[in-house]
């Protein structure tokens, strides 16, 4: 279950959804900590071909039984009830010393360092039905995990790598037909103290007629900020709410879809979002801080994501400024089902997306 929170709004009682945070037991730490050792002498690294392809199997004989019922019932669950976001708090032990200096940015990063929380991120995802993938869009690489690490060269831009703007909330890869189904997110320090931001689509009390035209394919969901957009592609256009038309699924990227100027949304298509978005904004989510070991994991269809802004490598306390060691966090995406999106995956490899823009793929790589 989630969350409710009562909230007294001019005497009238309201319930808000919040997303469920679960406290890992030391006990249930120990035993994915072991098992993440385990695996990674067994297989190397959680880019192995064979602990990807038996991770379901994997999962369920490692991880602590309430974790594997929590995840997966978690991930069944499309309900009004469901937000679509799940946080482990203390899923993981993070090993500071080992892991250093945090590195000036996620192409300098020594991913060896992180090759044991891979296979603890996988394990979860493993719980869910819903195998690990990585994306070519993604860094133009792929990769099944990514280090999301604040650039000083990138702070003002809307990426992972910015810091000194909000990041606006999104659902990852909007402008793919074939986006991840479940995100995960460990954070492996968050010595700055900035808080992730969540809006779920069910926290609205009722989506109803007044967001019908949201369903309609009339908006323009460019590629994200990293990568460059076509002519041609700027005229492809997507719906913003899919599936059941009480219960929806969303595709939203707010920084790119409402607040890009160089998109030229339609009138009328501006006006929807802009409705959209009066509604939405109050719904953010931002009273959850992540701490070093905890993982927050989301249903990319139901939840968008993002966070605060902050001064890389300071930390406020009481009004007084320290220095500290910059934030680095871990994101691995997974798919439900890879033979409705064969047509988009490299011939070799079924678990490495080649998508671009809506169903179109790259081509020449």
């Amino acid at each position: 279950m989630n969350s409710l929170e009562i909230l007294d709004n001019d005497s009238i009682t309201a319930v808000k959804l919040l997303p469920r945070v679960v406290e890992i037991t030391s006990q249930e730490r120990r035993m994915i900590q072991d098992a993440a050792e385990h695996l990674q002498r067994k297989y190397g690294s959680y880019e192995n071909r064979e602990f990807i392809t038996h991770v379901h199997q994997l999962a369920s004989y490692f991880l602590p039984e309430r974790i594997l019922h929590i995840a997966a019932d978690f991930a069944s669950d499309f309900s009004k009830n469901q937000y679509g976001a799940l946080a482990f708090r203390g899923l993981m032990d993070i090993d500071q010393e080992n892991i250093g200096t945090t590195p000036a940015n996620w192409q300098s990063a020594d991913y060896s360092k992180f090759n044991i929380y891979g296979f603890a991120c996988a394990l979860i995802h493993g719980a869910l039905p819903s195998k690990p993938v990585q994306y070519y869009s993604q860094r133009k690489g792929g990769g099944l995990m990514h280090a999301i690490i604040p650039d000083e060269k990138m702070r003002e831009t809307q990426t992972g790598s910015g810091s000194s703007t909000d990041l606006y909330v999104h659902t990852e890869d909007a402008f793919l037909k074939h986006q991840a189904d479940f995100l995960s997110f460990m954070y492996i320090r968050n010595e700055e103290q900035v808080p992730s931001t969540l809006y779920s689509i069910r926290s609205h009390e009722s989506i109803g007629e007044k967001f019908r035209p949201l369903f309609e394919p009339m908006y323009k969901i460019p590629k994200d900020a990293n990568l460059e957009t076509g002519a041609n592609e700027e005229e492809v256009l997507d719906a913003i709410l899919y599936g059941n038309y009480e219960l929806p699924f969303m595709r939203f990227d707010a920084a790119e879809q409402l607040f890009n100027p160089s998109i030229r949304q339609s009138d009328e298509a501006h006006h929807h979002l802009n409705e959209f978005w009066e509604e939405a904004r109050d719904l953010i989510y931002s009273g959850f801080t992540p701490q070093a070991g905890d993982v927050i994991l989301v249903n990319n269809h139901l939840c968008a994501h993002g966070r605060s802004a902050f001064r890389a490598g300071i930390r406020n306390i009481d009004g007084i400024e320290y220095r500290c060691e910059r934030r680095i966090m871990l994101r691995m995406m997974s798919k439900v089902s890879l033979l409705d999106m064969r047509g988009h995956t490299r011939t070799e490899d079924p678990f490495f997306v080649i998508e671009e823009h809506l169903g179109k793929n790259f081509e020449n790589i």
